[in-house]
């Protein structure tokens, strides 16, 4: 099982892969993973928002996260996505990841219903009683509509079983207040990123990255130059790898550019699963302009 101080690094937020009829396509996400781990990323993260969780069935779920820890086979964290609106559900599903043999789940508040600070502490309190499997919280307001302060998760921080943060409020400053609180406490890592290099100088231990799942090889570049006090590689990274970013957290959506870049480098992801919406012609065309601006495709595909 994961441990606090084994939670760091560069944490892959991996795709769903899917066939045009929309069942799951088995071959594609273990190439994506053997391509991942030959990156040396620090950990997959499945079923979450790059994965497509909140539209999978709990069968498809269990099955994703079970075929990527056989992939994987101990070399890294295998860390799920258990969330769902109800605490009941959310228990259930974590418990198919532990039971699948994943390191860690990690556990957005419920969405849809609007709640108060002590029903979000109880459904977390609630959950880590109930299951065997380490914890990771993952704060993420503008698709849960339940932002987590910092105090709270303090608070959560406190629990048995509870060993770390995602953090995904684009405020930054909240993420600067998290870590003064309950950086003694768990491991707190930036979910967005754009704020990778930004995090690090503050004290976060890492990333949860979409961008990784198609620049891997960027990502732990990034990290490896902070970590050897180089910061003006680190933070020419950053800058260079914003123009991919930007489709990972703008319009029209992480899941479609995400899914078609990793296409576009030979490593087919299928289509999004509906209602999600795929990209336009000129979307592509601009995701293509930016893999080739970062040498990742040759020019004369265009």
């Amino acid at each position: 099982m994961l441990t606090r101080s084994e939670l760091r690094g560069v944490v892959v937020a991996v795709v769903t892969p899917f066939k045009e009829d929309g069942k799951l396509e088995v071959e594609s996400l273990k190439r994506i993973i053997k391509y991942l781990l030959e990156k040396r990323v620090h950990g997959i993260m499945t079923t979450g928002g790059n994965g497509e969780g909140a539209h999978l069935l709990r069968e498809e779920r269990k099955a994703v996260t079970q075929i990527v820890v056989e992939v994987v086979k101990g070399q890294i964290p295998v860390i799920a996505g258990t969330a769902a609106c109800s605490t009941m559900e959310t228990i259930l599903l974590t418990g198919d990841a532990a039971e699948v043999g994943a390191d860690a789940a990690i556990v957005t508040p419920p969405f849809y219903f609007v709640l108060q600070d002590n029903s979000l502490y109880e459904h977390y309190k609630r959950l880590a009683a109930s299951v065997n499997l380490p914890l990771i919280v993952y704060n993420n307001p503008f698709y849960t509509g339940n932002n987590l302060r910092p105090e709270l998760i303090s608070r959560l921080a406190d629990i048995d079983g509870i060993i770390g943060l995602k953090q995904s409020n684009a405020d930054f400053g909240q993420l600067v207040e998290v870590i003064r609180l309950a950086g003694d406490k768990i491991s707190i890592l930036t979910g967005i990123d754009s704020q990778f290099y930004p995090s690090l100088c503050v004290g976060s231990k890492g990333v949860f990255s979409t961008a990784a799942c198609v620049v891997p090889q960027q990502m732990v570049d990034l990290l490896i130059a902070f970590e050897r006090g180089n910061h003006q590689v680190a933070s020419a990274l950053q800058m260079k790898l914003q123009s991919l970013n930007r489709f990972f957290e703008y319009d029209p959506g992480y899941v479609s550019p995400c899914k078609e870049a990793l296409t576009m480098l030979g490593l087919s992801a299928g289509p999004v699963r509906e209602p999600l919406p795929r990209l336009t012609e000129k979307q592509r065309a601009q995701i293509r302009q930016v893999l080739c601006d970062l040498g990742l495709l040759n020019k004369q595909i265009l």
